[in-house]
């Protein structure tokens, strides 16, 4: 079932929309939030939140990508979870691991002046995303949007480990470089 049908179904109310999103998404949402909370029955409990959050979205939005807007809503309900969680707790989530990577690519928001500027920075990175590649570009987001592992990008890939690894960093400097052009690093 395409995302149209399934909108329409949650327009109608129908319970069946719930189902049609866990059978078309629960894998791509579950890895998700895994791989950012490190937890199983914590990624499941972030599902089920987004699936909620979801439920009562619709009516009245109506998103274009069910998916897109599905996998926010989990990276949402994880990031809240994470706040919740001791840094102990955390487990072997990939969440840390890509951030500390983009340390240098995006400027630190805990100044007034650069949290004033979170708009642009994001507007920003939509059009430095334009930029890439569709390869580099999958590969990227795969690392610091669905939080995936290097291993589990180059399996997905079907690249080696050490061509993820230097896409990465090639893309990484290419975004500080498009940031600092934009004067927001």
């Amino acid at each position: 079932m395409d995302d149209a049908e399934i909108v329409r179904l949650f327009l109608r109310r129908s319970e069946r929309a719930l189902q049609e999103t866990r059978n078309k998404y629960e894998s791509l949402c579950m890895t998700v939030a895994y791989n950012m909370l490190g937890s199983r029955e914590d990624a499941e409990e972030c599902f089920y939140d987004a699936l909620m959050c979801l439920w009562n979205a619709i009516p009245p939005a109506e998103p274009k990508s069910l998916g897109a807007y599905l996998v926010t809503a989990v990276r949402n309900a994880a990031r809240d979870k994470l706040a919740y969680n001791s840094a102990k707790r955390r487990g072997g989530g990939q969440l840390d691991l890509a951030i500390d990577e983009l340390a240098n690519c995006i400027p630190a928001a805990d100044h007034p002046d650069q949290m004033l500027d979170s708009i642009a920075l994001r507007d920003a990175f939509r059009r430095f995303l334009t930029t890439l590649k569709p390869s580099a570009r999958a590969v990227f987001l795969q690392r610091y949007w669905i939080c995936l592992s290097i291993n589990e990008i180059a399996a997905q890939t079907g690249y080696s480990v050490s061509r993820v690894n230097m896409s990465l960093m090639r893309t990484r400097k290419k975004l500080k470089e498009f940031l600092e052009k934009e004067e927001l690093l």
